[in-house]
């Protein structure tokens, strides 16, 4: 108090952070000057002027929510609460659940009830603690249905309950002859959680009381299925035991020798099935392999064929032949012996032509 005088006296208020407003706030409710903290929460309450000044944040509602539920004034505490979304303050899960516990702890189930209902308007998503909370206090308030609901939920939110949670409600439900929805949270639960022996010992007895020894077998055969879950000597004594009541202990004996046939078998045939998947993967192997070979024998001999030098030679030579026939048909035209030759013919005419005119001459000379 000394302090918070000498913080009034020095007028810092102006200087101080949400955070050191909190820490003063939570000194004064926590050393039984509530009526000081209220004053100077509804002050700076009126500095608050965001986004130019924050000096309140989710902290200073939830510890004054904590001093109104200390000073026994809840509504007041639910009212402050819901008030903090005009200072642009929003509520998470932890300040939801502190407000929550502090009414279910002082039987305020209903209002309670209605703070979770504001959740989902304010986009808060409840967690394993809220709906446990709500399922405790409803078990309390003999609302075991409520409960039973609240615990419902929380497995479909995709919140897991603990093994704890889920045997408290189940041995509600048995202490009020709610069997049959006792039986129907173990089925919804059995492969969501790890149960031990005394959890499955707990069904199987409640199973066993009311004269339902299949499905105390079911229940057994559903452990042995489990390959994540031990069927101990234990349990199977305990199972013996409860059968044994009826004259059926050895039902869960042939049941046992059941199982390991069927496991050997399994086992067999995925042996049998491995070595076939070999056996194909190798026959499939060897045909690719071969059919590979194929191809490159293929493509090797169109290769060869394409670029083989001796039909490049062949085709050269065909090329010089068809070239070289140009030239002799050039040198035929034009041979000095051909040319000579029709020299000589043409010579010959104009010998021809010589001798005619001389027999002609002659011819003229014996004429007188």
């Amino acid at each position: 108090m000394e302090c918070y005088g000498e913080f009034l006296r020095e007028n810092l208020r102006g200087k101080w952070s949400a955070v050191a407003y909190n820490s003063v706030l939570d000194a004064l409710c926590k050393n039984g000057e509530f009526d000081e903290a209220l004053k100077l929460f509804e002050s700076i309450l009126r500095e608050h002027n965001p986004p130019k000044s924050l000096v309140v944040d989710l902290g200073s509602f939830n510890v004054m929510v904590d001093g109104f539920c200390l000073e026994g004034r809840y509504k007041d505490a639910i009212e402050v609460f819901l008030k903090m979304g005009d200072y642009r303050c929003n509520p998470d899960t932890l300040s939801f659940n502190n407000l929550i516990d502090q009414l279910c702890s002082n039987g305020m189930l209903v209002e309670a009830e209605i703070v979770y209902r504001e959740m989902d308007g304010k986009g808060v998503k409840p967690d394993e603690y809220t709906y446990v909370l709500l399922m405790d206090t409803c078990i309390k308030e003999n609302r075991l249905d409520d409960g039973a609901a609240y615990f419902k939920k929380m497995v479909e939110s995709g919140s897991r309950p603990n093994l704890a949670v889920y045997n408290r409600l189940v041995d509600e439900l048995v202490k009020v002859g709610k069997i049959d929805e006792a039986k129907s949270f173990y089925d919804m639960m059995v492969k969501k959680l790890k149960m031990d022996d005394e959890s499955y010992k707990f069904m199987m007895k409640t199973m066993s009381d009311v004269g339902k020894l299949d499905e105390v077998l079911k229940m057994a055969e559903g452990i042995i299925d489990d390959e994540e879950t031990e069927f101990s000597e234990e349990l199977q004594e305990f199972v013996k035991g409860e059968l044994r009541k009826d004259g059926r202990e050895e039902e869960l004996t042939k049941l046992l020798e059941e199982k390991e046939r069927q496991k050997a078998e399994a086992k067999a045939k995925e042996v049998e099935a491995a070595e076939a998947s070999k056996r194909s993967a190798k026959a499939a192997s060897f045909a690719n392999k071969e059919l590979q070979a194929e191809k490159g024998e293929s493509i090797e001999e169109a290769t060869i064929a394409e670029f083989s030098p001796t039909d490049a030679n062949t085709k050269e030579v065909v090329n010089k032949g068809d070239d070289s026939d140009e030239p002799e048909a050039t040198i035929a035209e034009f041979s000095p012996t051909d040319a000579n030759t029709e020299e000589g013919v043409n010579k010959s005419d104009d010998s021809d032509e010589t001798e005619a005119q001389s027999d002609c001459a002659t011819g003229q000379q014996v004429a007188p």
